[in-house]
């Protein structure tokens, strides 16, 4: 199965090392081994191992790794968020008009780098274990071995939800793991839950571990994400109990009510966890990954992809939201004039970006907003209907437009979390389209796209397991009709 990386995986360190991050210590090593006892001899070494995870997850181009926008640019034409007037790449068209294959090298990239995120995590997982050294202390190796079981449940959270069942993978022994058959997403979602609940024990309350920077995994990010995925999952209380927890840290996180524009911006009060990018790698530069080839250079002339009529309209006269998220360019291709209107969450992209500048934003992974939305949906599942559309409400007072009433019946306090959702969430992570797969509305949706026509059938919810993995794994199976 991933044999294609085995000597990047199973001497990852080695290689995490190599990256260049001013957060990292450069540390010397063998060419083709760094040897457990060197990595994890000290807290730099080790954290400096962690920190190499971090950096090979996001200082990628946005095609290449889930954690760098990939996930984002998908799941945008999985749902129905972009619109096919526009000229798109074959296998981003492919994926708008429902008609995916094997072959696909966005399935083949979203697997194989959540993969490489997870052979890291098991990598640091083992090497403290099996550190005898007295200069790594105690504190270290717990807070090291939570984060990295963060980054294993964060990196199988995005699995199931592209591709159903997946193995699942507690260790980097390659012989063992690459004769693996898939695991049942239920099994899969279990450890997510055990290993986000040992990370929440365990992880600093605080942003300690980033230097103040919101750049590393805490207690309320693995609360945050641990509420996401009791949401997913039916646990309706635990859910409102996770989300309540982070929402009651009032000292790290408030929403930005007075200016939209700073949502994104690198440590906002609204930032749970975000990935901090490499500002001195070419073409990517200060500007987070995604957004380099999300923003059109020039910006308001150059070329783009089109957001959908589906999303525009969802938008509430006066939204804020749309006013401060969503930009138009025009500009004109093989002879005919458009006009697209284009995602505009981060304002650095290629038309500005400065190779070694400085950053004004870093890559939002998770993100306070989302916790009332998570709360709100499960108060309305558990029959609490007027907590729930408060807690939408919240949002709604943030963007400007009318708060609900508490009369509304639970069918339509679900429909207007699920709107809520929409234009809150959109473009972000995949969060539309997971959306419209775990509440059972994207046959209903999405099928009567007439991009999407002939609907092919519901098979294509889920990602084909790369061709190539097949062949590497006896024991995988595809799903089904790919």
């Amino acid at each position: 199965m991933l044999n294609h990386h085995s000597n990047k995986l199973l001497l990852l360190t080695s290689v995490f090392l190599l990256f260049s991050c001013n957060k990292l210590v450069e540390i010397p090593d063998p060419k083709n081994t760094l040897t457990t006892n060197k990595v994890f001899n000290n807290d730099t070494q080790a954290v400096s191992a962690m920190a190499g995870i971090l950096t090979q997850m996001i200082n990628t181009d946005a095609s290449s790794s889930f954690a760098s926008g990939l996930t984002s640019q998908t799941a945008r034409a999985s749902a129905d968020e972009i619109n096919l007037a526009f000229n798109l790449n074959n296998n981003i068209g492919d994926l708008a008009r429902n008609s995916l294959t094997a072959e696909s090298g966005e399935a083949n990239n979203i697997w194989s780098s959540a993969y490489q995120t997870i052979y890291g995590a098991n990598g640091v997982l083992e090497g403290i274990e099996a550190s005898k050294s007295a200069l790594l202390h105690a504190q270290t190796r717990t807070e090291l071995i939570a984060e990295a079981k963060f980054l294993r449940a964060f990196s199988y959270f995005y699995l199931v939800n592209c591709f159903g069942d997946v193995p699942l993978l507690l260790s980097t022994n390659l012989a063992e793991n690459s004769n693996k058959p898939r695991t049942a997403v239920a099994i899969v979602y279990q450890q997510i839950i055990n290993d986000l609940i040992d990370a929440a024990n365990a992880l600093p309350a605080d942003y300690s571990a980033g230097g103040g920077e919101r750049i590393r995994a805490n207690k309320w990010a693995a609360k945050a994400l641990l509420a996401r995925v009791y949401l997913y999952t039916g646990d309706n209380s635990k859910a409102i109990q996770e989300a309540t927890d982070v929402i009651g840290q009032t000292g790290l996180y408030q929403l930005e009510t007075a200016d939209l524009n700073k949502v994104f911006l690198k440590n906002s009060s609204e930032t749970i966890w975000q990935l901090q990018q490499n500002v001195n790698k070419i073409f990517i530069g200060n500007a987070v990954p995604e957004a380099v080839g999300m923003l059109p250079s020039p910006l308001h002339t150059g070329t783009s992809g089109d957001l959908s009529s589906y999303l525009l309209k969802a938008f509430e006269p006066g939204d804020l939201r749309k006013a401060a998220w969503i930009d138009s360019t025009d500009f004109t291709q093989s002879g005919v004039n458009y006009r697209a209107r284009f995602i505009y969450k981060y304002k650095t992209g290629y038309h500005n970006l400065v190779v070694g500048g400085v950053a004004a934003e870093y890559y939002m992974v998770l993100r306070f907003a989302e916790m009332y939305l998570i709360r709100g949906e499960a108060f309305a599942l558990s029959g609490q209907l007027s907590a729930g559309i408060e807690d939408l409400n919240i949002l709604r007072r943030r963007a400007g437009i009318v708060p609900l009433p508490t009369t509304l019946t639970k069918e339509q306090t679900l429909a207007a979390i699920a709107k809520e959702r929409q234009t809150e969430l959109f473009g972000e992570w995949g969060h539309r389209w997971f959306d419209l797969k775990r509440t059972g509305k994207a046959e209903q949706v999405l099928s009567a796209i007439p991009a999407k026509q002939p609907w092919r059938g519901n098979y294509q919810l889920l990602y084909p397991i790369p061709k190539t993995e097949l062949q590497r794994d006896h024991f995988l199976t595809q799903n089904p009709n790919y």
